[in-house]
């Protein structure tokens, strides 16, 4: 009955959010998308984890329902996919990434598109025109709180808290630091 009910819910919160993601392109009108993307990020409680849910499974390349997006977490690119089971807490931003099945990511995460999004012209002004590249997070790792990830991640990983991530990390491990590095290595059974 429970698995009947969440699936009414489901379907009833990806008819809300269908004009907003057909208004975005399904996530190929990048303005549009980004508008819908922030403002689903402001809705509390469990109405809007499932409204960025269902925006999500729309405009995205990939995101199963059983995922779950909290308070204040958006993705700044469409060009994302979920797993099922992941968890992404509040105030997450996240680029470009690929998440395996059963990630969970603490509060104040950043996934960026990896480390050279934004370059310098000749007289050394900034401006965007860098290389945006897919980050792969593998399936049932943990990203701690307020870390920065600008590489790619292995399964079962765990990152620490507070670390930067930005150099690819193995599987099976536990990293940390600023940089971050591995201090831990786990034996699969």
């Amino acid at each position: 009955m429970r698995k009947f009910l969440k699936g009414w819910v489901h379907a009833l919160f990806l008819v809300l959010t269908f004009v907003p993601a057909l208004l975005a392109g399904f996530g190929h009108l990048k303005p549009m998308y980004t508008f819908f993307a922030h403002g689903f990020a402001t809705v509390p409680g469990g109405i809007g984890d499932y409204l960025r849910g269902a925006y999500y499974h729309l405009t995205l390349r990939a995101f199963d329902l059983s995922s779950r997006i909290s308070f204040g977490s958006f993705f700044a690119h469409p060009e994302a996919s979920i797993g099922k089971n992941v968890y992404v807490g509040s105030y997450c931003i996240l680029g470009r990434v690929a998440i395996g099945d059963g990630t969970l990511l603490a509060s104040g995460v950043q996934m960026l598109s990896g480390g050279r999004q934004h370059t310098r012209d000749t007289e050394g002004q900034a401006f965007s025109g860098g290389e945006f590249v897919q980050l792969t997070i593998g399936s049932n790792s943990w990203i701690g709180a307020a870390a920065t990830v600008m590489a790619d991640v292995g399964s079962r990983t765990t990152v620490g808290a507070g670390s930067v991530v930005t150099k690819p990390i193995p599987d099976d491990c536990v990293a940390v630091g600023n940089p971050a590095r591995v201090i831990k290595e786990m034996v699969s059974s």
